[in-house]
């Protein structure tokens, strides 16, 4: 667990909590954007109750910090659909079907609302982050699975069936032979998300007789020098690229921000502006592709904006 605090004056305050598929992550921030009080606690996966319960101590952390009770904004993988109401689409498989928005207000007793984890990244980047100087600000998660967000003028793009930016469940685009095609946890096949999240790219490695435990084993080995890793991981600049000039071909926006576990990787930012080029409909590409200004706190950041 992971806990901070500092004083404000401020009391106009607004929570949010980041449900992610390892943490769960509460914060405060003041009348002018700053984290004044946040707290994470590890994601009791396949428990739906004890998420329910988890969030709700947390809420309680945050009241106790704030002296008031407060409103609060969850982001979550996945997203309700605008039809049933349900939770769909999350790869924290437990929260699928399920009414989340109902049973956090009846555990939480008190307004919620809740958006994409993707999409609350992209907001907390384009209000004061990365790309708070762009009107047109793509978010990406690529994490534990591989989301996206669009915000336009400071607004989340929903869509009409709540979907917006969901480039992870296209197929990975102009297929070369190191692409490995592997089940999706969404029934399909091929997936973005199989190649960009973090056990998606070690899977991958795997599969082409690399021995690693996880994606940060490749870049560490990579970094010292070890050949095979070095291939893998300049497989995995190819196929970020090409899965990004889809997203320019279609929404060309302002900037890209990534985010998630995977944005760490610093070798990213040096390739992806000269490989775009190979793939975007363009005679010249200049989109600019950023790290989170707010770090993995920015997800949190932009659940607390829902308000």
């Amino acid at each position: 667990m992971v806990e901070e605090s500092k004083a404000t004056d401020s009391r106009n305050w607004r929570l949010g909590v980041d449900l992610g598929g390892t943490k769960i992550e509460a914060a405060l921030l003041d009348s002018g954007g700053e984290m004044a009080w946040r707290e994470r606690v590890v994601t009791p996966a396949g428990d739906y109750a004890a998420i329910l319960q988890a969030i709700r101590g947390l809420c309680r952390g945050a009241e106790a910090r704030a002296g008031c009770e407060l409103p609060v904004g969850i982001g979550t993988p996945g997203a309700l659909s605008p039809q049933s109401g349900l939770l769909r689409n999350s790869n924290t498989v437990c929260m699928n079907g399920r009414p989340l928005l109902q049973d956090l207000q009846r555990v939480l007793e008190r307004p919620v609302r809740i958006a994409n984890d993707a999409n609350c990244f992209a907001l907390s980047e384009a209000v004061d982050g990365a790309g708070a100087d762009e009107r047109v600000v793509f978010g990406v998660i690529i994490g534990t699975g591989t989301g996206g967000g669009l915000v336009i003028d400071r607004q989340v793009l929903n869509g009409r069936h709540a979907i917006g930016g969901e480039w992870g469940h296209n197929p990975m685009p102009w297929r070369r032979d190191f692409d490995i095609v592997r089940p999706c946890y969404c029934g399909k096949q091929g997936c973005i998300e199989t190649f960009l999240s973090g056990p998606g790219f070690a899977a991958n490695a795997r599969a082409q007789g690399v021995e690693v435990p996880d994606a940060r084993q490749i870049v560490a080995r990579a970094v010292a020098g070890d050949r095979r890793c070095i291939e893998q991981l300049d497989h995995y600049h190819d196929q970020l690229a090409r899965a990004l000039a889809h997203v320019i071909n279609l929404l060309d926006p302002d900037v890209i921000v990534l985010g998630g576990g995977m944005s760490n990787i610093a070798s990213l930012y040096d390739e992806l502006p000269g490989r775009l080029g190979e793939y975007v409909f363009s005679d010249f590409v200049e989109t600019p592709v950023r790290p989170p200004r707010h770090g993995d706190s920015s997800g949190v950041r932009g659940a607390a904006w829902l308000w």
